[in-house]
Formats: C-alpha cells, sequence, structure tokens
C-alpha cells in the first residue's frame, strides 16, 4: 500500500511540473527570460517542499525526469541534474517566495544557510493538496535599493545556476548578476570572474552616488563603472624631460592623457566618448575650463574630470561642484541623466575623502592615479618602450 502511494506522489509531481512547463512555453513568447526564470522557481519552489520527504527518497528528481520526458515527448531539459538546479534556485532567493514567511521580511534575500533552514522548516509544513505549481504568482521583487531587478531578470536560468554553485555572498551575487547582464558575459565568461573573485578584488571610488543619484539602478551602474585607482602607464616623467618630478603640473598631464586618449579610454572603463580638454564653460560671463570631458552611453551622462598633481584637498569638490552645475545647466541634454564628476589626484585618503564628500549634492568621486614612474622597477622593465607602444596604438583602429 505504501508503494502505491510513492506512484501516486510521483505522478501527481509529474503532472504538476509537466503543467507548469507547458504553461511557461506559452508564456514565454511574451517576455521569454523572465518568464522561464518564473517557471523555473516555482519548480523549484514544488520540489524543495514536496521532493525531500518523498517516500521514495533520493531518487525523486531522477523518477520525476524520467517520466516528464515519457509525458512530454521532445522535452530538453529537466533532466534530474536540472531538476536538482531548480530547487537550488529557489532556495538560493527563497525570499523572493512571497508565499513563505520569513523572518526578516525586508530582507532581499537570505544567506545560504538561513535559506536551508527556511526550506527544511517549509518541508515540515503541511502543503497545499490541489498539487498545483503557480508560475505567475511565486517571484515577489522586494522593495530594497540593492536588489539588481532588472539585471536579475536578463540572466539566464544556466548562469543563475552556474552563479549559486561557485558564490554564496548575497553582495557578490548581485555584482556578478550586474556585470552578467550588462556585459552580456557567457557562462564561461561569468565563471572565470568568480574564479578571479572579480568581487573581492573590486576597488569602488569614495563617492556619494547612492545619496545624489535618486534612480538606485543608475547609482549602482556609477559605483560599478569607476575605480578608485588608475595605472596611467603611458605617462612617463622622466620622457615628459622635466628636471623635475614636482615641475610636472596638471596641464602636462593632461596633455599625456589628451596625446594617448584611447589608452586613457580603455584604461578608465568602457562606453566612454572624449567630448574635450579645456572645454569651454561661461555663466554670466566667469569662464572656466574643466580638464576632461568625456560622455558616458552606460551612464547617460556627461563626466568631467578634473585632474590634479597632489593629495586630494576638500576645495576640489568645491570647484568640481561649480563645473557640474554649469554643466547641468547649459550642456546636457534633455534626455541625459545628471553630470558626474570625478576628482583624479595623485594621492587620497580615502577614508577622509568618504568624511567630506557626502556634504556635497552633485554626483562626485574621488580616484587616485599612477604614472610610470611610481610602478617597481621590475614592472617598468616589463612595460614595452614608448616607441613600441606607440606603434602599437598606432596599428589599432581609432576609437
Amino acid at each position: 500500500m505504501e508503494e502505491n502511494n510513492s506512484i501516486i506522489s510521483l505522478l501527481q509531481a509529474v503532472e504538476a511540473i509537466k503543467t507548469a512547463i507547458l504553461q511557461g512555453q506559452y508564456e514565454a513568447a511574451k517576455d521569454v527570460n523572465r518568464v522561464q526564470l518564473a517557471v523555473y522557481f516555482s519548480i523549484g519552489r514544488y520540489l524543495s517542499k514536496n521532493t525531500r520527504r518523498l517516500p521514495y527518497g533520493a531518487g525523486a528528481l531522477k523518477a520525476i525526469s524520467e517520466q516528464l520526458r515519457k509525458e512530454l515527448p521532445g522535452l530538453r531539459g529537466y533532466s534530474e541534474t536540472q531538476l536538482r538546479d531548480t530547487r537550488r534556485f529557489y532556495e538560493a532567493w527563497i525570499a523572493l517566495d512571497r508565499t513563505d514567511n520569513l523572518e526578516n521580511e525586508d530582507s532581499a534575500v537570505a544567506t545560504v544557510e538561513s535559506c536551508r533552514k527556511q526550506s527544511a522548516v517549509a518541508t515540515a509544513e503541511s502543503q497545499n493538496t490541489d498539487n498545483k505549481i503557480d508560475i505567475y504568482h511565486t517571484i515577489t521583487i522586494p522593495n530594497i535599493a540593492e536588489f539588481p531587478v532588472e539585471d536579475f531578470f536578463k540572466m539566464p536560468f544556466t548562469h543563475h545556476s552556474r552563479l549559486i554553485s561557485l558564490c554564496k555572498n548575497i553582495d557578490a551575487r548581485y555584482y556578478y548578476i550586474h556585470r552578467t547582464a550588462e556585459e552580456h558575459l557567457s557562462v564561461e565568461a561569468l565563471e572565470k570572474l568568480i574564479k578571479q573573485q572579480a568581487y573581492e578584488n573590486r576597488e569602488n571610488l569614495p563617492n556619494n552616488f547612492v545619496k545624489t543619484i535618486s534612480n538606485s539602478s543608475e547609482a549602482r551602474k556609477a559605483v560599478l563603472m569607476f575605480k578608485d585607482s588608475y595605472l596611467l602607464n603611458f605617462i612617463n616623467v622622466e620622457e615628459i624631460g622635466e628636471r623635475d618630478k614636482q615641475d610636472v603640473d596638471e596641464r602636462v598631464v593632461e596633455q599625456k592623457i589628451v596625446h594617448n586618449i584611447k589608452n586613457f579610454i580603455m584604461t578608465f572603463g568602457r562606453d566612454f566618448s572624449f567630448i574635450g580638454n579645456q572645454y569651454h564653460l561661461e555663466v554670466y560671463g566667469v569662464e572656466f575650463f574643466p580638464d576632461l570631458l568625456f560622455f558616458n552611453r552606460e551612464l547617460n551622462a556627461l563626466v568631467v574630470i578634473e585632474l590634479k598633481t597632489d593629495e586630494f584637498k576638500p576645495s576640489y569638490l568645491g570647484q568640481l561642484t561649480t563645473y557640474l552645475r554649469i554643466l547641468d545647466d547649459h550642456v546636457k541634454k534633455p534626455h541625459e541623466n545628471p553630470s558626474i564628476g570625478i576628482v583624479l589626484c595623485k594621492s587620497a585618503n580615502k577614508e577622509f575623502v568618504e568624511y567630506v564628500i557626502q556634504d556635497y549634492q552633485k554626483p562626485m568621486g574621488v580616484a587616485t592615479y599612477k604614472t610610470a614612474d611610481d610602478m617597481p622597477e621590475n614592472f617598468r622593465k616589463a612595460l614595452p618602450d614608448i616607441d613600441a607602444l606607440k606603434s602599437i596604438l598606432a596599428g589599432e583602429k581609432e576609437i
């Protein structure tokens, strides 16, 4: 009799999952990736709450998969391994399930450990007797700024599965989800980033983006766009011919950047377009000349960079604020986001910068840079000489 009950439970599980798959295929034409993730999440929820306690035990997923293939000839996916991935997917992001009562309802996600505990509690609770999977109302987006809503649904399920298996830190998962969505990473590229510990090794510059950029998604993009330090190894004081390194002023560094603009953009980030240096601004008869002006397609915003060859001073932020105000009032297009300012200086006390920058109302950050002269001798020798570098750059297409 117990064996018959097991068979009935198996058939019920297969029927519920088969119905969810067919519904998902119908809905997928509307929004392929979003619907697919909802289907996988809902199936994962069902499996999490049922298969761990079925009488046939560890062989549940294999039995369900084999029966599904009999009921849906030609079905792709939904192997034992993939069904297990759907269950892991649900349990990794269990806080998105509005049907579960979590201890901390404001949390976007739970840690892996707490997810397992919550899942164990959930499976011990009484289950819905109608044996149905609702693919339409399973995922609820948490109302917190940190959760990457759009990026989450842009990332394919295979990427999610790989991320869950390789990365346990929630903030790190956010980071990799964003990069995958924005850079259209392959599964292999995502895996490589995780193994290289890209999240742990990232270095965001001190900034006030979260406070000054009202759209949380745009603020997150800005935070991820800039690093706190850049190596401008195409600037070599000795080759400039200055007698004393202290004599090298901002204009000299600026000219070297302009003459190597492609290299600078490749160093600084992606989607930057160079607008000009010493860009003329004027308001009420007073003229200003910001050092470098760019436009970034990813941020949909002007980015002004002010170069300083000494240590950071708070007055630099005041100067940058003036530039940003004029750019927003007289240069920015109506469809563009507010302009962003970066102070690029030789050195900065990061904690001090983070302390003072929060009082400013324009989005700004402070980064530092090193030139070839600041590099250890063994690293400098590994670089191509200036003529070789020019030959390499001359042989490539212009940006």
